[in-house]
């Protein structure tokens, strides 16, 4: 079978199988062309000639190769499986060792006055200031991505529980508990908005909801307003206080990953950076053994 059509096949599996958005998908897409531009056909290529791309792509920075090769490696596990090869040469790919960046933080009084000044502007009860102030809580109060927030349609939020149906990345879907104080929030947003909307944060045109980009806008205004440096606010810094601030209430780092929607828990270990002082006290204080004498003395 043509490389060609296999790669159409390997996309076509992402797409149904893992639900994997347009952009995943073009991304993947890409990455094979890149693949195909050096080796000819990747489906054929043996181990050597995989191990040649850490020469062919030695420009390009460590976490575009990474995620080249991550591609790659998916490809030919997929061959693997559909019995187009015996064998899988993607041990040859390089892996380059990327770092991480930590995630930018606000601290908890910075949160707080953020907040405060949210709740301040409400007492008119003007709709687009209840908004804000619903969006913020569910932002900090339930660790939402911009993209699953804005999406959000009135059926997602049960009036009889305190939980969101939410859709992430690849289609899955998640249970994520409301706060006491978003609940609250929402509530007097539901009052206020437009009736008849799909959307739980309806845009201003007939069918469509609030961007990301308007969410940005409207979180860095408000910044401003309250006297932070609006450069260091965005849907993403408050989706990591989130994270943050419940690791150092001694939240447990599997049910971060779930709260978050990480398939990996990898991705959810970078907030272990946090305070590592606390961690260590943590395990002094809970540990079974903490505490104990030691018996060889």
């Amino acid at each position: 079978m043509a490389g060609d059509d296999l790669a159409e096949r390997f996309l076509a599996m992402l797409a149904v199988e893992r639900g994997a958005a347009a952009n995943t998908l073009s991304a993947y897409r890409r990455d094979l062309d890149a693949a195909r531009e050096v080796l000819g056909d990747p489906a054929s290529a043996d181990g050597p000639a995989l191990a040649s791309l850490g020469k062919a792509w030695e420009g390009l920075a460590a976490s575009s190769l990474a995620r080249r090769c991550s591609a790659l490696r998916q490809f030919y596990g997929f061959l693997v499986d559909e019995g187009v090869r015996d064998d899988d040469p993607s041990g040859a790919l390089p892996r380059p060792r990327i770092r991480r960046p930590l995630p930018r933080l606000l601290a908890r009084e910075e949160v707080e006055r953020f907040l405060a000044l949210a709740e301040e502007e409400t007492a008119g009860e003007r709709p687009e200031a209840v908004r804000l102030l619903a969006l913020l809580e569910l932002l900090y109060g339930s660790g939402l991505r911009a993209s699953e927030l804005v999406s959000l349609t009135v059926a997602a939020v049960p009036r009889d529980a305190p939980f969101l149906h939410v859709t992430g990345k690849g289609g899955q879907q998640r249970m994520v508990p409301v706060s006491s104080r978003a609940r609250a929030a929402l509530s007097r947003w539901l009052a206020a908005r437009r009736s008849g909307a799909k959307f739980l944060f309806p845009s201003s045109g007939a069918s469509g909801h609030l961007t990301r980009v308007r969410l940005f806008q409207l979180l860095r205004e408000l910044a401003a307003r309250a006297g932070i440096d609006p450069t260091r606010v965005s849907p993403h810094v408050l989706r990591h206080a989130f994270a943050t601030h419940l690791l150092e209430g001694g939240a447990d780092l599997r049910v971060l990953q779930l709260l978050l929607g990480h398939a990996d828990i990898a991705t959810t270990q970078i907030y272990t950076h946090v305070d590592s002082a606390r961690l260590v006290a943590l395990v002094n204080a809970r540990h079974p053994l903490a505490g104990k004498r030691d018996h060889g003395k």
